[in-house]
C-alpha cells in the first residue's frame, strides 16, 4: 500500500457508505442495520458514531455490562482469599483485630467498560455532536455505574482482550479507537472537534484495504480471501544479505482452485496520474502489482493468474484491461457516492470477466 495518499477529503462519500465500509472492515456487516443505528437520522459521521456507541451502551446495560475479575487488596476483620502477611506486620493490623487479604472479585470495572464509558464521554464534549445527544451520552455514562474514569491513550486499545462471551464489544471497541483518533481539542480547550477520518492518511487506506477484503470475502465464497507475505524469488552470494530485502505483502489474495488474483487497494483521489489530457496509469502502482504477479507467476507457473488495482473514487469511473507478460491486468474504480447497493454490484461485476466459472459460483446474489 502507498504511503502517500492524496486524500479524499473534499470528497462526498455519503455517510451510510462510510458506515457500510467500518462494519465491512471490521467484519461486522451481519451485526447491524441502518435501522437499529439511527443511519439515517444521523448527519455526518460524528453523529453517527456517538449514536452506534450510545445504541451500543443501550444494548450492553440491558444485558448487563461484562464483569471480570480484578484483585484487590482489604482490610477485614473475616479473612476471605490470600492473607497478606506482609502487609499485616508493616501495619501492625491484627493488633486491630483485623487481618489484608488479596480477593479476587467480579466487577465491570474492566478495561473494555473503561474505554466505553471514556469514549462515550469524549463524544458527549465534542461540538461536532448534537445537542440533544450529547445530553444523552452524558446520561448514559451516569448508568454506568462501578466503572472507573480513564484517561484514553493509543496503547490502551491494544490491550483490549475479548473472548467469544464478549464478542458483542468487538465493533464498539473498533468504533471507540476510531473515535480517540478522530478526536481534536478546539481551539479554547473546552472541548473536542470531530477530524474527517477522510484525511486520515494512516488509517483510510488501511481501512480502504481491510474493507475490500472482507467484502470479497464475505461475498466471494468460492475464493480463499486474504493478505500474504511472499517469498522474493532472489538469491545472493553473501545470504546475510537476503535479510535487507523488503517485506512483499499483497493487500489482497484472492485463490481458487482455478486462479489467483491479486489486488492491491489505492485509496488516491484520483486514479490515473498525469492531468485533464495527459493521463496514464500510475506507474509505481502498477511496478508493484506486476512484481506481485511475477512471483506468483514463478511459484505457480500452471494456474490461472490475473492482477488489479482497485482505487475508490467520487463520481468517476475507470475501467481499463490489459495483457501483460501474458498476465490480464485490471485497472478499476469503485464509486463510494453511489448508492450502497450499486457498489456491491460494481465491486462484483469486477470479477465477471476474468474467471466467470469461479465468480459465478462466489457471487452471493442479492
Amino acid at each position: 500500500m502507498a504511503r502517500s495518499v492524496a486524500l479524499m477529503a473534499r470528497a462526498k462519500i455519503p455517510v451510510r457508505n462510510i458506515y457500510y465500509l467500518l462494519l465491512y472492515a471490521w467484519g461486522h456487516f451481519k451485526s447491524g442495520t441502518a435501522r437499529d443505528v439511527g443511519l439515517d437520522d444521523s448527519p455526518d459521521l460524528p453523529n453517527l458514531l456517538a449514536r452506534v456507541l450510545n445504541d451500543g451502551a443501550h444494548r450492553l446495560l440491558r444485558r448487563g455490562l461484562d464483569r471480570g475479575y480484578i484483585e484487590i487488596t482489604e482490610e477485614t476483620r473475616s479473612p476471605r482469599g490470600k492473607l497478606r502477611l506482609d502487609v499485616m506486620t508493616k501495619q501492625q493490623s491484627m493488633l486491630r483485630g483485623f487481618a489484608v487479604c488479596d480477593v479476587d472479585e467480579l466487577t465491570p470495572d474492566v478495561l473494555h467498560n473503561q474505554i466505553l464509558r471514556a469514549s462515550l464521554l469524549s463524544l458527549a464534549n465534542c461540538d461536532d455532536v448534537d445537542r440533544k445527544l450529547r445530553h444523552e451520552l452524558k446520561t448514559s455514562v451516569r448508568r454506568i455505574s462501578g466503572v472507573s474514569p480513564i484517561r484514553l491513550t493509543a496503547s490502551l486499545f491494544h490491550r483490549v482482550q475479548l473472548s467469544r462471551n464478549t464478542s458483542q464489544y468487538g465493533f464498539l471497541m473498533r468504533v471507540c479507537e476510531l473515535v480517540f483518533h478522530a478526536l481534536l481539542p478546539d481551539e479554547q480547550g473546552r472541548g473536542s472537534k470531530f477530524q474527517s477520518i477522510l484525511e486520515d492518511e494512516t488509517r483510510m487506506p488501511a481501512l480502504f484495504e481491510e474493507f475490500l477484503r472482507n467484502f470479497y470475502r464475505s461475498e466471494l465464497p468460492a475464493f480463499k480471501v486474504g493478505s500474504e507475505i511472499m517469498k522474493w524469488a532472489a538469491t545472493a552470494t553473501n545470504e546475510e544479505d537476503l535479510m535487507y530485502l523488503p517485506i512483499m505483502q499483497t493487500d489482497i489474495t484472492l485463490r481458487s482452485t482455478t486462479i489467483t488474483i491479486i489486488v492491491d487497494a489505492k485509496y488516491y483521489k484520483d486514479a490515473l496520474s498525469g492531468g485533464r489530457f495527459q493521463q496514464r496509469v500510475r506507474s509505481d502502482h502498477l511496478y508493484q502489482l506486476t512484481t506481485y504477479l511475477a512471483h506468483v507467476r514463478k511459484q505457480e507457473p500452471a494456474k490461472e493468474l490475473s492482477g488489479m488495482l482497485i482505487y475508490p473514487v467520487v463520481g468517476e469511473r475507470v475501467r481499463l484491461n490489459y495483457e501483460l507478460l501474458g498476465v490480464q491486468v485490471k485497472i478499476a474504480t469503485v464509486d463510494l457516492g453511489a448508492e450502497w447497493q450499486d457498489i456491491d454490484l460494481e465491486l462484483k461485476s469486477l470479477f465477471n470477466p476474468i474467471k466467470d466459472i469461479d465468480v459465478s459460483i462466489g457471487l452471493s446474489g442479492n
